[in-house]
């Protein structure tokens, strides 16, 4: 059963998603998204030290417990069009925490102002900044949420690719892997998600990719060779749109060999470990161990 706080949260999103005006506007859902992360401050332990790679703004955030050569890159959620440290600094704190590792949280470009495939180049870069800077692969994990969990896959996808090697890890949270929306819980999770709906989810890629084939695999992972990607954990709710769009990349990259911790959360939705619920701190435990079993 669904703790009182999430029920209490998903109360919440019903009430700021029905809020939203039927027409998309991109600088209303920016702002909405910047509005919904200042409900979880980093807890006052957390170290937080800006930076720029390249170019590229980013923040490390460092629990107490991290270890110095371990880092994890977390690419940030947000259909590729809006999300920023400030949106994903509370769930990077918990990350560096649960994993002993630090945190790099880089603000890839977004779109439209920067469509595909700025965002890849940046989190490519970013990678390879971290291999130049003297962190071995072996002690990277990579990992995102949503959009960020897409952009992860199509960054190991480049990586291996251009045959650079790859991090240890691939850590997914509710990752948005299908830009077509073909999956079946688009329609049979319709009802019972609190956050997204199937249309706006449809109409989003449009702003990131524009005239490109939603079926390339560097943008619809599904679609993609994934043999020879790294062990991974895929958590998703069972309440969200975008179950199928994990459920799918599972059983291929299963199919192709690649080691799978997988777990559909009951009663959850769209990225819930970015609040401050149970079950959220319990996903971020549970990655955690993940993290800290293949690393050890």
């Amino acid at each position: 059963m669904a703790s009182q706080e999430s029920m209490l949260v998903r109360q919440y999103l019903k009430a700021f998603s029905s809020n939203q005006t039927a027409e998309f506007n991109l600088e209303a859902a920016r702002k909405g998204l910047e509005t919904l992360s200042a409900l979880t401050p980093v807890a006052a332990d957390i170290k937080v030290e800006k930076t720029e790679i390249e170019g590229i703004y980013a923040e490390w955030v460092t629990a107490p417990n991290a270890i110095d050569d371990r880092v994890f890159l977390y690419l940030h959620g947000g259909a590729y069009i809006m999300g920023s440290c400030n949106s994903h600094r509370y769930l990077a704190s918990k990350l560096s925490r649960s994993t002993a590792a630090r945190v790099l949280l880089p603000e890839y470009r977004l779109a439209p102002e920067n469509p595909f495939p700025a965002a890849v180049e940046d989190a490519v870069r970013v990678y390879r900044w971290l291999i130049s800077s003297g962190i071995s692969p072996e002690k990277i994990v990579i990992g995102g949420d949503s959009a960020g969990g897409g952009l992860t896959l199509s960054t190991l996808l480049t990586l291996k690719a251009e045959g650079d090697k790859l991090p240890a890890l691939a850590v997914l949270l509710s990752p948005w892997t299908d830009l077509e929306g073909t999956g079946e819980s688009m329609e049979s999770r319709a009802a019972v998600d609190p956050w997204l709906h199937p249309e706006s989810t449809r109409l989003v890629p449009a702003l990131y990719i524009g005239d490109t084939d939603r079926r390339d695999p560097m943008v619809s992972p599904i679609y993609a060779d994934l043999s020879g990607l790294p062990p991974m954990l895929v958590h998703v709710g069972n309440d969200e749109i975008l179950l199928s769009d994990s459920a799918r990349l599972v059983d291929r990259a299963r199919a192709a060999g690649v080691e799978v911790n997988f777990k559909v959360w009951d009663d959850m939705w769209h990225v819930f470990q970015t609040f401050q619920i149970p079950e959220g701190q319990q996903s971020v435990d549970e990655i955690g161990d993940f993290v800290v079993h293949k690393l050890c």
